[in-house]
């Protein structure tokens, strides 16, 4: 064998032997959302702000000796639970250590249930609230970085009350999630003597509901509270109720919390309000700055998508393993107290914290703190309409 021929062999074994090493460094991670469907408008920027985490740790070349992040993006469609499940079998066969979501609660439900605790993989969701996952949070193999809707009911009920209204009426898009909301709302209202003229639901996609408007007002009440999504009926109830003259004032819970309501209305909302999980604390105000630099546009639940992809990163590091067993053990050793705070764009420093051994507590964006049994307390925003834009006010 002469010796340019030799020199050849050995470049292709040492480029092969490079791409190897490449693809078993790289960690996939399943991101599933609802990218069409209710919530689509504001799900690109929960996956972007998820994978702003990963971007993070990726380039720290710390994170279990030099390993990058690649993430898979899968449709939930919030809707369609069978094509969610084949969608999230298919993430599972490329061999993904962990999911993040999913964005709505009955997807959840099923995925987890079907796909991710029957295979031992963690999912992270950031937006799924609703109290019936409790069972899922148990299994050991299901967190999520946002609160339960018991408490975002009482938050708002508590915001409705400072806001002196006397009386209201409830519609709800028609399904078992949104129902179920809205007597959690209802019971907090009138634990503070508030009165619910009514409670009914809404079909989705109509572009007219004067009718429903109509049999709204025959009850009265100082405001109406929409439980639904701009693109599921939202926007056509209050463009009725303007147009009626039946209710000028409304009252949001996050699904409802979307610039496009204010882009369509403007000033006609002014003093309409509601609430967002977040935060207003050290963590958010870098996570605003953070987004604006990468060209995140701010929605409902970015804080706690980037927290999910965070609490996932830190755990595999803390665990010195990409395993699901691993990070499941170490996520609330890298979320809790005691240790160094860490917050939006100090992974490497945290990531660097834990290969020298020092104990860490990721405060995040929206200050994670999670019970012994993997629940979230979570905090909140008031927003207030004014001046034809949502205005964030007091947290609580």
């Amino acid at each position: 064998m002469n010796k340019n021929l030799k020199k050849i062999l050995i470049s292709i074994i040492i480029f092969t032997s490079i791409c190897v090493s490449n693809v078993f460094a790289e960690i996939k991670v399943g991101i599933i959302l609802g990218f069409t469907g209710p919530i689509s408008s504001f799900t690109p920027a929960m996956a972007k702000s998820a994978e702003l985490a990963f971007i993070e740790a990726s380039e720290s070349d710390l994170l279990l000796s030099g390993k990058t992040i690649s993430s898979i993006r899968i449709d939930s469609t919030c809707i369609d639970t069978s094509s969610a499940i084949k969608a999230a079998n298919n993430i599972v066969s490329q061999n993904v250590v962990a999911v993040i979501g999913a964005s709505c609660p009955n997807i959840a439900q099923a995925i987890a249930t079907e796909v991710t605790i029957p295979n031992k993989i963690i999912m992270v969701s950031p937006s799924s609230t609703s109290p019936s996952l409790k069972d899922l949070v148990d299994s050991g193999f299901f967190f999520r970085t946002s609160p339960s809707d018991i408490r975002s009911a009482q938050i708002l009920a508590d915001f409705t009350k400072d806001k002196n209204i006397k009386s209201l009426a409830i519609t709800y898009v028609d399904n078992s999630y949104e129902e179920n909301l809205s007597k959690a709302f209802k019971a907090a209202l009138e634990a503070y003597n508030i009165k619910v003229t009514k409670n009914s639901p809404h079909v989705s996609g109509k572009k007219d509901y004067s009718s429903e408007v109509a049999k709204l007002a025959t009850s009265g009440g100082d405001a109406l509270a929409i439980i639904s999504y701009p693109d599921r009926g939202g926007k056509e109830i209050i463009q009725a109720s303007l147009d009626s003259g039946t209710f000028n004032k409304f009252i949001f819970f996050d699904g409802m919390i979307d610039n496009s309501l204010t882009d369509e209305f403007s000033e006609k909302l002014n003093e309409s309000f509601g609430i967002l999980s977040g935060s207003k604390k050290k963590g958010a105000r870098i996570f605003a700055d953070l987004i604006n630099k990468n060209g995140i546009n701010s929605g409902p639940y970015i804080g706690e998508s980037y927290d999910a992809a965070a609490l996932i990163v830190l755990a595999m590091q803390s665990g010195n393993s990409t395993s699901s067993e691993s990070i499941v053990k170490n996520i609330l050793d890298v979320a809790n107290s005691p240790g160094t705070k860490i917050y939006p764009g100090e992974l490497k420093k945290g990531l660097d914290l834990i290969i020298k051994g020092k104990k860490i507590n990721y405060e995040g964006v929206t200050n994670v703190e999670f019970s012994k049994d993997g629940k979230i307390k979570g905090s909140f925003l008031e927003q207030v309409i004014k001046n034809g834009k949502f205005k964030s006010q007091q947290q609580r």
